[in-house]
């Protein structure tokens, strides 16, 4: 399909109720509708936004967590499950796609760091395993079992997108182009300034819309029924994340954002035809690619 036509899209910068999945979704679900109400045809939310990212594991030695990780076990997504329905359900009352990150809880018992795809009939239309946790991450996450480089297909294009610094991973993200995505979402836990100038990077090499999305949590948002929590996180002014949301064009220009220190949502209208004149200009894997110098296989066969 060639892009063409516009698509309005959301990107949320929420603050989940830590470690409560039920009352993360009813937030979510509330800003899906609200997203839509702004014309919104596609709404995306951060890294592990249900039922929140485990910040614990850069302040807490390894495996000295074990309140923290039964939390977070407990408060996981099925997929699929009650959680995805009542997912499912605000992006069917919306008329929307939504784009959202969750640990995701398998039969076998590892939790994985996922993003979910839903479409406006309220199905479940994608997941996209993490394929390495970064560093602390590895004691609550397991890597994808495949290679899990979901893309979408919309009325409005190819979607899809990998999390947080699977964005740094040269051969990922070339393996997202193959696949022709026009618009790719980046939600991550990332507050760095160089966080910006990645989602500008991919962008331009890509040629494609690029909707980084994060979260906004104190260490105010952590709850004080969890053993150990007055120990490791202050107040509002302990930031687990300041966020770093922000919409980029396929040229690396700033629609906008970024959003920082604050919820919030921004929406932006795309060109999708402006898709056509960058990539006559550069098309990473078109013209400008040469596969008679470089031989680039990707493995799609998903593992158990």
């Amino acid at each position: 399909m060639n892009p063409s036509g516009s698509v309005t899209v959301a990107a949320v910068q929420t603050t989940p109720v830590f470690l409560d999945r039920d009352a993360t979704i009813e937030r979510i679900s509330g800003e899906i509708l609200a997203a839509a109400h702004d014309g919104a045809e596609l709404v995306v939310f951060g890294e592990a936004v249900v039922p929140g990212y485990p910040d614990w594991v850069w302040r807490r030695p390894a495996w000295s967590d074990r309140d923290w990780y039964l939390r977070l076990y407990d408060q996981a997504v099925d997929i699929p499950g009650p959680a995805t329905e009542r997912l499912g359900a605000a992006a069917r009352e919306a008329g929307v796609y939504v784009a959202v990150g969750v640990t995701e809880r398998v039969a076998s018992g590892t939790l994985y760091n996922s993003l979910l795809y839903l479409d406006p009939d309220g199905n479940v239309a994608g997941v996209h395993r993490k394929l390495i946790a970064t560093g602390g991450e590895r004691t609550v996450w397991g890597h994808a079992a495949g290679p899990s480089l979901t893309v979408v297909p919309t009325p409005f294009g190819r979607l899809g997108g990998l999390i947080c610094w699977e964005n740094l991973m040269p051969l990922a993200r070339a393996a997202m182009y193959e696949q022709g995505v026009d618009i790719y979402v980046a939600p991550t836990w990332d507050n760095s300034d160089a966080w910006i100038s990645t989602l500008r990077h991919v962008a331009r090499e890509g040629r494609m819309f690029v909707i980084g999305t994060n979260t906004c949590l104190r260490g105010s948002d952590v709850p004080r029924t969890i053993p150990g929590a007055d120990e490791i996180y202050g107040g509002d002014d302990d930031w687990m994340s300041r966020g770093n949301t922000a919409i980029i064009g396929p040229d690396g220009s700033v629609l906008a954002g970024p959003i920082s220190e604050r919820s919030g949502m921004l929406v932006a209208k795309l060109d999708l035809g402006a898709l056509v004149l960058e990539r006559r200009q550069f098309d990473p894997v078109g013209h400008y690619a040469r596969p008679d110098v470089f031989d680039f296989h990707t493995n799609h066969t998903e593992l158990a």
